[in-house]
């Protein structure tokens, strides 16, 4: 480009040159101010409509934000969860709180994907739920189909105008847009998150769609490990059942047991029961706890209750020397385990039947009369197995009447916290009164499902109920 002939480039810098009107303080040499080219400036602000458009922009970005945050604090909501029922609501109704929809609901796809087998919905009224009552849950078909057969998201302004709308069953509320999204996992689809109907009237835009897509995202790494939690869950439970007893053919004896694992995934526990009839006519009823939640307590439970039975079997030995015997065993080995025990031997006696029972550090025996009154039958306790060979573990006695139950539990069953034990201890004697009646199995059923622990340790209970003499034992 060619220079312009007139400049030089190198003329004389002079504040009070006329052709430079400002001077290097900012005032024309004339006397006047700049405020005339502040006006002019003024000319050059956004016409109203542009004012609207960063306003819209601003308010977008607001939201945006806020959006933000709320995903944040609901994947900590819905990762703090394992248990998959409590997954799937959370899912549900955080994506309703997220977009402001007043419907929602997950459908849960069957093996083949091509159906829902169950189907979560939120948001109804009482009086809905009511109207809906009787009808079908959906099994997939119309628009949920549709998102089925074709997993990226769908927005729809009016569900009735859709092509693929089948129409509501009576008794549906009205509903006329949708949101659909659909939720994978590692091994494919899981299902379809649905949303219906904004709160401010408006149909879903994309922001609710980004927002929820984000969401499914997070649902479906929370619905795995919730699966892979329940698996785990169960292989423990199926192994630790493995290692508990099927109870024996206790006739004359009425007998049941229950058995719960620990809440905690994996958590193996050393707790078991155990029972079986002697020689001479008595019926040795017992129950532990093997300190510790993995493989290596629940191989030394193992180990104790296959002793214990063995130790019990064939001798007329006072429970208490049973236990001192079953203590000097474990002290013999490698590692010594701690456990608690609880030993009964129920033998016949006149007009009635003789519990004699001693205890290691576990909690007492709960006798209930035949009249539905409970009692704990409160002693020393004494020391835990594992602790000292050479401390006396007295034996205790009580008379039992004909048609009572006596159970035998560990600590999981009454446990919690920050609580006081006796607290438990009534609460489970309340329940034990209420269910009195009931066969000792659905007894121990109706304790193991009612209890009042926190569930964070597992949980094993064995009833027995004395039956009528009619000369039994009596050789």
């Amino acid at each position: 480009m060619a220079e312009d002939p007139q400049d030089t480039g190198d003329r004389d810098e002079d504040p009070q040159d006329p052709q430079d009107p400002q001077d290097p303080q900012g005032e024309s040499t004339t006397g006047e101010t700049t405020t005339g080219e502040s006006y002019v400036s003024l000319l050059n602000l956004p016409l109203s409509s542009d004012l609207d458009r960063i306003s819209e922009q601003l308010h977008t970005l607001a939201r945006a934000q806020g959006a933000l945050q709320e995903l944040l604090k609901a994947v900590l909501s819905i990762s703090s969860e394992l248990e998959l029922p409590t997954v799937l609501r959370r899912i549900v109704s955080t994506a309703m709180k997220l977009a402001g929809a007043r419907y929602g609901a997950m459908g849960v796809l069957d093996k083949d994907g091509e159906f829902l087998s169950e189907f979560i919905p939120l948001g109804l009224t009482a009086k809905e739920l009511a109207d809906l009552e009787g009808v079908e849950l959906p099994r997939g078909r119309g628009l949920l189909g549709h998102v089925i057969r074709h997993p990226e998201p769908l927005r729809v302004t009016d569900i009735s105008t859709h092509p693929e709308s089948a129409g509501f069953p009576p008794g549906h509320p009205p509903m006329r847009s949708l949101l659909g999204v659909a939720i994978r996992g590692r091994g494919g689809s899981y299902g379809n998150l649905y949303l219906s109907e904004r709160k401010d009237g408006r149909p879903f835009d994309r922001h609710d769609e980004r927002v929820i897509l984000a969401l499914a995202g997070t649902a479906g790494v929370a619905i795995e490990n919730a699966r892979l939690y329940q698996q785990v869950r169960r292989s423990a439970e199926q192994f630790q059942r493995l290692l508990l007893p099927q109870l024996p053919d206790l006739r004359p004896f009425t007998a049941g047991a229950a058995y719960r694992p620990a809440s905690a995934p994996a958590a193996l526990g050393g707790d078991w029961y155990d029972a079986l009839l002697l020689p001479d006519g008595a019926c040795a009823l017992m129950v532990g706890d093997v300190v510790g939640h993995d493989l290596w307590a629940a191989a030394n439970m193992s180990q104790i209750r296959n002793m214990l039975r063995a130790l019990c079997y064939d001798r007329r030995t006072p429970p208490g020397s049973i236990l001192t015997q079953l203590d000097r065993i474990m002290h013999a080995w490698a590692d010594v385990p701690i456990a608690t025990a609880l030993l009964g031997r129920l033998e016949p006696a006149e007009g009635g039947w003789l519990l004699r029972w001693t205890s290691a550090g576990h909690p007492p025996p709960l006798l209930l009369l035949p009249d539905g009154r409970t009692r704990y039958l409160d002693t020393e306790p004494g020391v835990p197995l594992g602790v000292a060979t050479e401390l006396p573990r007295p034996d205790h006695s009580q008379m039992v009447p004909i048609d009572s139950t006596i159970v035998f539990f560990t600590d999981g069953l009454v446990e919690c916290p920050g609580q006081s034990l006796d607290v438990g201890m009534d609460a489970l004697a309340v329940t034990a009164a209420r269910h009195a009646g009931r066969h000792p199995e659905e007894l121990c059923l109706a304790l193991a499902d009612h209890h009042p622990s926190d569930g964070h340790d597992d949980i094993a209970v064995i009833a027995l109920r004395t039956p009528p003499l009619m000369g039994y034992g009596r050789s």
